[in-house]
């Protein structure tokens, strides 16, 4: 049975140092509350695997020295420019990267979900991709003749954490249209969720809401967090926040500039 936390930490106690987070892409809900939360707690040695990009989330918690390998397939700021405490780690050599392919990374997540150790995946063929991914295997085709097909391993993440819009006391949480938290839920042995409210009455019981409901029984526990994504957006329910991001682009280009908007912003819990 899920827990819905008294608090935002209580509620990130299944991640510890060491583990291995998965994170969805900024646009399907992207726990910013709780990633503010485990930079001040220390948390250490993760390794992060954003499915399949990430921006401010994972540029945060590499600056703040809590990642040791990060696998995706970008990670980027947007239309305000490069990550730069993702740029610097990677110019410096201060976290491990396993370079991929967002098809590479779903199909990786799905192999989990399906309880398989491997997934085939043909677009990686002839890709300079391969070269760096010496766990990822050609093999032939045992169905055909000289048919090369690529092997994922099974990506099985310690805990998925991610953002939605709401959910019930029964622990389900309803995702909407965001399918990939679906997979990460599934894939991932512990799943930690931060919404806007709680809703009243079961959502498995609202034909209108249970579409687009993920069950209680993936979910470890949950935080409710209003704005849980600030300043990154929810979508459908509010936009990224332009001004902020420009000002977090143009501070975090150095590591003064950093270490003053992690005081100002992490430290501080400034709110939304």
């Amino acid at each position: 049975m899920p827990t819905v936390a008294r608090s935002l930490d209580d509620a990130l106690a299944p991640i510890k140092d060491g583990c291995v987070l998965a994170v969805p892409r900024e646009s399907s809900g992207a726990a910013m509350a709780a990633t503010r939360a485990l930079i001040r707690r220390g948390i250490k040695r993760l390794t992060l695997i954003a499915l399949p990009t990430s921006s401010l989330q994972a540029d945060l918690l590499i600056g703040a020295g809590c990642v040791e390998t990060l696998e995706t397939s970008a990670v980027s700021l947007g239309e305000f420019g490069l990550a730069p405490r993702f740029t610097a780690a990677i110019l410096a050599g201060t976290i491990r990267m396993k370079d991929a392919t967002c098809p590479a990374l779903h199909a990786a997540f799905q192999a989990a979900e399906k309880g398989v150790p491997f997934m085939p995946l043909r677009g990686l063929i002839g890709t300079d991709v391969l070269k760096h991914r010496p766990d990822w295997t050609v093999i032939d085709n045992p169905f055909g003749y000289e048919d090369p097909i690529v092997l994922l391993p099974a990506i099985k993440p310690d805990v998925a954490l991610f953002h939605a819009p709401m959910a019930d006391r029964d622990g389900n949480v309803w995702i909407g249209r965001q399918r990939e938290l679906v997979t990460m839920a599934h894939a991932a042995a512990k799943t930690v969720v931060t919404v806007e409210k709680l809703h009243d009455g079961n959502l498995l019981a609202d034909a209108t809401l249970a579409a687009g409901t993920l069950p209680g029984f993936y979910i470890e526990t949950i935080a409710v967090v209003e704005r849980g994504c600030w300043p990154l957006p929810l979508p459908e329910h509010y936009a990224w926040d332009a001004e902020h991001l420009k000002d977090y682009a143009r501070l975090a280009a150095t590591d003064e500039g950093f270490t003053k908007y992690l005081d100002r912003y992490v430290h501080e819990r400034a709110a939304a």
